[in-house]
């Protein structure tokens, strides 16, 4: 019997996956949580499997729970609505088995399972492509000038925390803004979170 826990912040859509998957006659649900704080804590109590993860929940994201949950032995599969390179990016990194959107078929689900179980990785096709097409054009330290925007710092603060001078940091959003097709710093943030690249 594959033991699963399933981590969704909508209440309707948990109910759904989780009488879903008790229909398998392989498989039995044995947690359910509504944020990634949670699904931490169901994985310690019941050890399941397999845990069932969307990304964008409140308290701790999927993908924050997936990076702590990275050496333990249960299996995790994203199910998201977000097929972002960068999120897919940072899932792979912490070496998720399987990353799905929700719109596929939910029979899917069920076969991903059970070929996760079977040692393999499955990654909707979508997210491959992107993952090949998309990739983050922003150097280290442009990354870290972003970051640091984000954050509501201005230029001269930015600058101090740098070492460097405001012309440099405004030449560097200068660059930022010309590498993600934005006018302004706003943008620049929407993009970037948008794409999944903020770490």
């Amino acid at each position: 019997m594959i033991r699963i826990v399933i981590a969704e912040d909508q209440g309707l859509l948990l109910g759904a996956l989780g009488s879903l998957l008790d229909l398998e006659p392989d498989m039995k649900v044995v947690g359910k949580a509504k944020n990634g704080e949670e699904s931490l804590a169901l994985v310690k109590q019941h050890n399941p499997d397999v845990c069932v993860m969307d990304i964008e929940m409140p308290i701790k994201s999927g993908l924050d729970a997936a990076e702590e949950l990275k050496d333990h032995p249960c299996k995790i599969i994203i199910l998201t609505t977000f097929a972002r390179a960068g999120y897919f990016e940072r899932a792979r990194k912490a070496n998720v088995s399987g990353y799905l959107l929700k719109d596929s078929p939910s029979e899917e689900l069920a076969n991903s399972i059970r070929v996760i179980m079977d040692g393999r990785r499955v990654y909707a096709p979508e997210l491959v492509d992107l993952a090949y097409n998309d990739e983050n054009p922003l150097t280290e330290r442009e990354e870290q000038v972003i970051k640091l925007i984000a954050e509501g710092k201005n230029t001269k603060e930015i600058a101090n925390q740098l070492f460097i001078t405001n012309g440099t940091v405004r030449n560097y959003v200068s660059v930022i803004l010309d590498k993600l097709e934005v006018s302004n710093r706003i943008e620049a943030i929407s993009r970037f979170k948008e794409k999944g690249w903020f770490r």
